[in-house]
């Protein structure tokens, strides 16, 4: 009976790994949506599309109307004062600022300045570690952990971030950017 159980398995196991089930179902867990808008930006801001869609996944889970008890909102979890300053910085997106508060949960504007954010957090501090931490935790921070030295400004040892959770989202951001590729390329 063991044997037959055993061999059983074994088949099952099999067939799943010879029409890649495995595949197929990390594809389910990690999707990519809103691909238009993110391919666009990415491309715009040079940041790579799959950096993007694990932000989106960590951030809302592909729920545009998600908002934190924090009032962040839309697909990047956007503040309406951070929107407004990465407004301010470009003249690509087109928005108006009285606009901001109706428009930031709309996919095309809420990913146009999610991306435009990191890319220019990638430009302040020239690493894609750093600028997770700053997207998480906010520039005031990370500059404060610089100067202290509780983290390098190479963002090499971004496991001393002293908030738990920014710790946290950095290696999540991390680990399912690196899954978006190995599955996507």
């Amino acid at each position: 009976m063991i044997k037959k159980l055993i061999l059983f398995l074994i088949i099952i196991i099999s067939l799943a790994f010879i029409f890649d089930v495995p595949t197929k179902v990390m594809k389910l867990l990690y999707p990519i949506k809103y691909e238009d808008y993110v391919e666009e930006n990415a491309k715009k801001y040079n940041i790579d599309k799959y950096l993007i869609y694990a932000v989106i996944k960590a951030e809302s889970n592909f729920n545009e109307n998600a908002e934190s008890s924090q009032g962040a909102k839309g697909l990047m979890q956007l503040m309406e004062n951070t929107a407004k300053e990465v407004l301010k910085k470009t003249d690509d997106i087109p928005i108006k600022e009285d606009d901001i508060k109706s428009k930031i949960v709309e996919p095309q504007y809420n990913i146009a300045l999610g991306t435009k954010y990191i890319s220019l957090l990638k430009e302040k501090y020239e690493n894609i570690e750093l600028a997770l931490v700053a997207y998480n935790a906010g520039s005031g921070n990370v500059n404060n952990w610089i100067e202290q030295g509780i983290i390098k400004k190479d963002g090499s040892n971004i496991e001393n971030v002293p908030f738990k959770e920014t710790n946290n989202y950095v290696r999540k951001i991390l680990r399912d950017y690196k899954i978006y590729k190995d599955l996507y390329e």
